[in-house]
């Protein structure tokens, strides 16, 4: 096992900067997700790390070596695909056994790793079926073994979950949360799920245009939000937003809109606030239907959708559209105009110019 370090990486095709001058360290044993949606450079940041695209600028370390330079196949890791990159014409056991083969690794070594990492992942009586022959969910276990029995430093593993099926999915999820925590193989995961990001990842690193937006703990990442971009991606559904203007009563900073006033406790008030701000509420932190008009805010519903475990309401404050995510015994009808309170302790206010967070 090893650190990873990224010092200043930058990757440029031509005048495009995909990846702009991002540093982080993945420690030793942890299992750490690149997140973030479509073309934001976490594919590219992964594999620059294999050795797959080269850096235009910065250094790359795995354990004390510094890599820019290591061919993939001497940087000691192993990588898992989206599309599973299986020879369709050999049975499992030797698209396992492929890599070690190259590498003149003993016969009894070879059937040693591959029936360990075989029963492992529950595909010991698939070794002598063809790829054709499985399931999507067990191509990819045969993916996962075939970096297994290679004894990494590090896995690198790119989307490999995006071409099964929502409840397979979350069945591979887990499988691969258990090994991580059976294996403790430094790892890096790549996705745009952030499902599986707040789920897998000891750390998460939530990327927009080349950038790393954030990077720490899932929880303190939901909790405390860099700026509104990180605030919006992380959580299901997503973060509400809605303009405010701030005003002062008292000791007390007020955020009000036509059909909404917030008051803020002594301690969100000590923050220092533009003139106008966005208030980022999430839908879980809103509950009601209630009577008392102080810290809530009055709500047109337009949509409603039963999920069975909770009761999304869609609706209006003002001019913008939000999402409630409400106790599913609730009875609420279409058109009608309700009143939802807000939790003031996880309230969310960002400087709409800057997106960064204020409090």
């Amino acid at each position: 096992m090893a650190e990873v370090t990224l010092t200043g990486i930058t990757k440029k095709f031509g005048e495009f900067t995909a990846v702009d001058d991002i540093s982080m360290v993945i420690e030793d044993g942890k299992f750490t997700v690149l997140v973030g949606p479509s073309g934001c450079g976490k594919t590219t940041t992964l594999r620059m790390v294999a050795g797959l695209e080269e850096a235009t600028q910065g250094e790359i370390k795995i354990g004390e070596r510094v890599v820019n330079k290591v061919p993939p196949k001497d940087r000691n890791i192993a990588m898992v695909f989206q599309n599973y990159a299986l020879y369709p014409h050999m049975d499992v056991f030797n698209n396992m056994a492929f890599g070690l083969k190259l590498r003149k690794t003993p016969k009894a070594e070879i059937l040693k790793r591959v029936h360990e990492a075989a029963q492992l992942l529950g595909i010991e009586e698939k070794l002598k079926s063809k790829p054709r022959e499985l399931s999507g969910g067990q191509r990819q276990r045969v993916a996962v073994g075939r970096a297994i029995v290679r004894d990494p430093q590090v896995f690198l593993f790119d989307e490999p979950l995006s071409n099964l099926d929502a409840k397979l999915r979350v069945q591979m999820r887990t499988e691969l949360e258990e090994l991580h925590n059976t294996l403790k193989t430094t790892t890096i995961y790549v996705t745009h799920d952030q499902v599986e990001a707040m789920t897998l990842g000891d750390r998460i690193a939530v990327m927009k245009d080349g950038v790393i937006q954030q990077y720490a703990p899932p929880q303190e990442t939901y909790d405390h939000p860099s700026n509104q971009f990180v605030a919006g991606f992380i959580g299901s559904p997503a973060m509400n937003f809605f303009p405010a203007t701030v005003a002062k009563e008292g000791d007390r900073v007020v955020l009000s809109g036509a059909s909404f006033k917030f008051v803020l406790s002594p301690e969100q008030s000590a923050s220092s606030f533009p003139d106008q701000v966005a208030v980022g509420i999430r839908p879980e932190d809103l509950n009601g239907p209630v009577s008392d008009a102080e810290n809530s805010i009055e709500l047109k519903v337009s949509v409603i959708e039963q999920l069975g475990h909770t009761l999304l309401v869609y609706g209006y404050v003002d001019e913008t559209q939000i999402v409630a995510s409400l106790d599913p015994h609730k009875h609420i009808e279409l058109d009608s105009v309700i009143r939802l309170s807000v939790n003031m302790k996880t309230l969310h206010v960002f400087d709409p110019v800057m997106e960064q967070t204020v409090i």
